[in-house]
């Protein structure tokens, strides 16, 4: 029993020192420096990132003679060491004088030092910014971003020591860093600066890879024929172009812009303001860049349409020769919702012509209704179409002479091709449609 009592008594003190070892702390090492906190003033004005970049400094100094010392070292200690930081700071600063050193003890010791400049000092700061590598357009949105970048260069030099200005050029290349960093992160910059009372900088901006290697154009119309677009591929080809070599970050950051610039590019010139052309500019960012232009009249409607039918027996109604055909439409807008036209159709195998005159009304919701009259079979045809989806429509033509109707469905394939099945109440076949 007294056995099992001392070994109780053993484990209960090991217990008490273990528990004292974890969550003791001694009183010395809780009564140590174990930080610097540093304050520079001067009878003068000193930038603040170049107080805060002198700060950083005396902290790294006082740290080697400070850190561990007592907090309540005797003021003989903390005159010692503030004097010996004096000195050497005093020594490897340039443009100002150290004046005075206080060292304040405690677990956070603060160093509070007195500077006075020297006297030739910059009272002002001339900014001259390039942009390399880019065009004018590119160079203008570039330099939008800037604005305000000589800021930087004022709070960093204003009232600076003119000999200080050459060990600043790091605490510039950060502060420029930063400014880019939110403003132009796009491109990097390189600066020189020729200390004087009038300072010149001269800040020269770069573009950051990954830039734009390519550029694809594609141009389209749903209301003139795609071929008399080719007339401005060259003019729309050499603005697109100006995008390569650009910042593909850039492009993505300024696409409404570059958008806009392409668009009115060729909405300026006199024969698509003539014709109420508006051109509606998609830009797909990339090193590969694709540009789709779509430019419409909001007035004219000219359309060129091939058409081949495959499958279609001959009857009263409907010659072989008219298996191939090709349709020009020439319309007018009366209004935002209606149209005046006029169809030219040819057969080409028999060169045999058929005009017909037309009105169509927008009814919405992607539906259009008209008439049209045929001065060929001197008749009536009645027509709808529905814009079921983007690529998939319907349409419905009655001829009001022989009483016959004829319905069909449509697939666009891409821009230049679609493809529809049609019937009337003699049977179906297949179109071919081109669109030029």
């Amino acid at each position: 029993m007294l056995m099992l009592y001392k070994k109780l008594y053993l484990f209960r003190n090991i217990v008490f020192l273990m528990m004292a070892l974890l969550f003791c702390t001694p009183v010395e090492a809780s009564n140590r420096i174990d930080s610097v906190k540093a304050t520079v003033t001067s009878s003068g004005v000193i930038p603040a990132p170049v107080a805060t970049r002198m700060e950083t400094s005396i902290e790294a100094i006082a740290s080697q003679l400070l850190l561990g010392k007592p907090a309540d070292m005797t003021s003989a200690d903390a005159e010692r060491n503030a004097a010996l930081i004096r000195e050497v700071f005093d020594k490897v600063l340039v443009g100002y004088t150290v004046t005075g050193a206080e060292v304040v003890p405690g677990k956070t010791a603060r160093v509070q030092v007195a500077l006075v400049p020297w006297a030739d000092r910059v009272q002002t700061v001339n900014v001259e910014t390039h942009v390399d590598g880019m065009p004018p357009e590119v160079e203008s949105m570039v330099r939008q971003d800037l604005a305000g970048v000589e800021q930087v260069f004022d709070h960093a030099l204003l009232g600076l020591p003119i000999a200080a200005a050459d060990w600043t050029n790091g605490v510039l290349k950060r502060e420029v860093n930063h400014y880019l960093d939110e403003h132009l992160p796009e491109f990097r910059a390189d600066f020189d600066v020729t200390a004087d009372t009038a300072a010149q900088v001269k800040l020269t901006v770069y573009p950051r890879v990954p830039v734009v290697r390519t550029v694809d154009l594609s141009m389209r119309s749903d209301t003139m024929p795609n071929v008399l677009l080719l007339t401005h591929r060259e003019l729309l080809k050499d603005r697109v172009n100006l995008l390569v070599g650009v910042p593909v970050a850039f492009t993505e950051r300024h696409r409404a812009a570059f958008e806009q610039l392409f668009a009115d590019a060729v909405d300026q010139q006199a024969d698509f303001h003539a014709m109420r052309m508006k051109t509606d500019v998609t830009l797909m960012t990339g090193e590969r860049a694709e540009v789709m232009a779509r430019s419409d009249s909001s007035r004219y409607r000219l359309r060129l349409t091939g058409w081949l039918d495959v499958g279609r027996d001959s009857s009263a109604t409907h010659s072989d020769e008219e298996d191939l055909l090709v349709r020009l439409h020439a319309g007018r807008r009366l209004s935002r919702v209606d149209e005046l036209y006029l169809l030219t159709d040819v057969t080409p195998q028999d060169v045999e012509w058929r005009w017909q005159l037309g009105w169509s009304r927008d009814l919405g919701y992607g539906t259009l209704a008209g008439l049209r009259y045929d001065f060929k079979e001197h008749r009536l045809v009645y027509d709808f179409g529905w814009q079921i989806a983007p690529d998939w429509s319907f349409r419905y033509e009655y001829h009001d002479a022989d009483t016959r109707g004829e319905g069909a469905i449509r697939y666009r394939i891409h821009d230049f091709l679609s493809v529809e099945y049609a019937c009337d109440s003699e049977g179906g076949w297949l179109r071919f449609l081109g669109n030029f």
